[in-house]
């Protein structure tokens, strides 16, 4: 049987129906991880009032989940993905998502609130780690691409309903102690996230690599044809073996082995890049920043909701061009999108205020997260559940996430101190002068994953052949496999 035969979808509507329930049920993490980093946009509004916070209060409150709770909960969250399991660690990430939500709502104070975002953090740094990992394994290699960016789409798709329901609850209930509710609705997902794991398997290449062999094979059978599921197995258990024979400790591993090490931090640079573009401020900041452009605060949370469509509309574009384009090629879009689109903020906010201004900012905003979302959002989380080899998979990806939401919270805690140094022009030039470096960055040393089982990109990178192109079909056609 050839390798193309072998990759052929897998038959009949039992297998693609189990593909989709594993899929929505793992990424309601995403979901989550989208719902507690927007939701404190539209809250923030009225907890500066409730709890009597200052600036620093306001930016610790906001930053407090992603340092050092996100980027604790990535390194920390790599291990347990390692040793649990990827369905045990998403079990607990479940139970964090829970205690931090109900945390948040109930915070009768700055510190009682800092700590519940702290706790929300773990979970949402865990699960920014473990569920591309979890569906990177799970999904064939022609779903991969796919299966994994809907965890992006449900980030997104988070962050929107957050927005939305910000206004809404800002709509119809005049109430001081809104943003209680707004923070509360948190645990639905979570409770929901914690009752599908409970019923997922764990996954077969994590099963592999603990000599569980029969348990892998199950796990492959639920999901593949029998031609593929055999084709498969045979690469895993390979690989696992691999795996194994080299496997003591990661940090050894990494020592041991310099193509390890240029692929974490090629992984650790994609983490940097994506952050550095400054999309959390948007997430963050955006009805802060419309309000202060002249904007009522019911007029601004209804129009941060047009940055919400906009993210998961892009982000759905995003999902169906890796069918046709490579990862590299649309990280250098993206890039150049996203310097363009932010030399336009620093000139806009140039101009006297006014209602039209604010809406041309909104403008400029939103092209600037399509540019994010539909190009790099979508490539950067892929690639990290990609680019790691089996042996220190987990601890790596959580190496990259912990540098992702480290520099996620440096900017978003400086963003505020920036614009009042040197300005919103200033501020937004500074973005562009570091996406350019980012650009540069992507262009010289990422590679491409494209249309190639996780297996076939080890051996690769362990043999120094990188790939820049997308491998040819058998006759010469381009590879359009995710």
């Amino acid at each position: 049987m050839s390798l193309h035969q072998a990759r052929q979808p897998a038959s009949g509507s039992k297998h693609r129906g189990y593909l989709a329930r594993l899929t929505v049920i793992s990424t309601l993490g995403g979901l989550l991880f989208g719902y507690d980093t927007g939701v404190i946009s539209g809250a923030l509004l009225y907890m500066q009032d409730a709890l009597n916070m200052n600036a620093v209060e306001e930016a610790t409150v906001v930053s407090a989940l992603l340092f050092p709770g996100a980027a604790v909960g990535a390194l920390s969250g790599g291990r347990l993905a390692d040793k649990l399991g990827r369905r045990g660690t998403l079990l607990v990430c479940a139970a964090l998502f829970l205690i931090g939500a109900l945390g948040c709502a109930l915070a009768p104070n700055v510190p009682f609130m800092v700590g519940a975002r702290i706790i929300l953090g773990l979970g949402v740094g865990a699960a920014a780690v473990t569920c591309p990992l979890y569906l990177a394994e799970m999904a064939p290699s022609h779903l991969r691409g796919r299966m994994v960016t809907i965890n992006e789409l449900m980030i997104v798709t988070g962050q929107m309903l957050a927005f939305a329901i910000n206004a809404l609850l800002d709509a119809v209930i005049h109430d001081a102690q809104v943003w209680r509710i707004m923070l509360a609705i948190a645990s639905v997902p979570a409770i929901a996230l914690m009752a599908g794991m409970l019923v997922l398997p764990e996954s077969p290449r994590w099963f592999a690599i603990r000599d569980r062999l029969a348990d892998s094979r199950r796990i492959l059978d639920l999901s593949r044809s029998p031609e593929e599921a055999d084709f498969e197995y045979n690469e895993i258990v390979a690989a696992a073996d691999t795996a194994r024979n080299e496997r003591s400790s990661a940090l050894r591993d990494l020592k041991n082995n310099p193509w390890m090490r240029k692929l974490l931090w090629t992984g650790i640079g994609l983490a940097v890049v994506q952050q550095a573009t400054g999309i959390n401020t948007v997430n963050y900041y955006a009805p802060t920043i419309l309000e202060r452009s002249g904007l009522g605060v019911s007029a601004s949370l209804v129009a941060t909701i047009a940055v919400g469509v906009t993210s998961v509309l892009m982000t759905i574009l995003g999902i169906w061009l890796l069918g046709y384009i490579g990862r590299r090629r649309m990280l250098i879009i993206g890039f150049s999108g996203v310097v363009a689109s932010q030399a336009i903020l620093a000139v806009v906010f140039l101009l006297p205020q006014s209602d039209l201004v604010s809406y041309i900012i909104l403008a400029a905003m939103m092209l600037f997260v399509a540019f994010v979302q539909c190009f790099i959002g979508t490539c950067v989380w892929l690639l990290l559940s990609e680019i790691f080899p089996l042996a220190i998979r987990g601890f790596a990806m959580g190496v990259a996430v912990f540098a992702l939401w480290t520099v996620n919270a440096a900017i978003s805690f400086l963003f505020p101190i920036l614009v009042v140094s040197l300005g919103s022009t200033g501020t937004f030039t500074v973005f562009v002068l570091v996406n350019i470096v980012s650009l540069i960055f992507v262009s010289k040393v990422v590679p491409e994953t494209k249309g190639q089982s996780l297996e076939e990109l080890e051996v690769q990178f362990r043999t120094g052949s990188l790939p820049i192109l997308s491998p040819a079909r058998p006759g010469g056609e381009p590879e359009l496999a995710n």
